[in-house]
């Protein structure tokens, strides 16, 4: 079961970084014609959230393969789920539909990582 959580934890990592930098380094416009949400909202909180992408991912992996703060690692996985919460959120008041079961598999798998590790399989320090 490690490996599993292991392998996911990775996996959203490289998901969330890779979304998380596209956000910081794009501009509103750029970002549009892939993320029509942006148009709902200012440049700040799109930084925000990519921001808290991918300090989200880091905290997947780092404190783990480190072993320094390795609780960083459920939390990193709690906080992502909770972006997923809210990116259903979005999608469904803008009729989305077809981008929500993304977010609700980013969120299953979040809550695993975070299950896992606060849970039966935590990284010792």
């Amino acid at each position: 079961m490690n490996i599993a959580l292991w392998v996911v934890a990775l996996v959203l990592a490289l998901v969330f970084l890779a979304a998380g930098l596209s956000k910081l380094v794009q501009s509103k416009e750029k970002l549009a014609p892939r993320m029509a949400w942006v148009e709902d909202f200012e440049t700040g909180p799109i930084k925000t959230i990519g921001a808290l992408e991918v300090l989200g991912a880091i905290g997947l992996v780092v404190p783990g393969v480190t072993g320094i703060a390795p609780i960083l690692v459920p939390l990193a996985a709690t906080g992502l789920a909770l972006l997923m919460i809210g990116a259903i959120v979005v999608h469904a008041r803008r009729g989305e539909k077809q981008a929500i079961p993304v977010n609700v598999v980013l969120l299953l798998l979040a809550v695993f990582v975070a299950w896992g590790r606060f849970g039966p399989y935590p990284l010792s320090s």
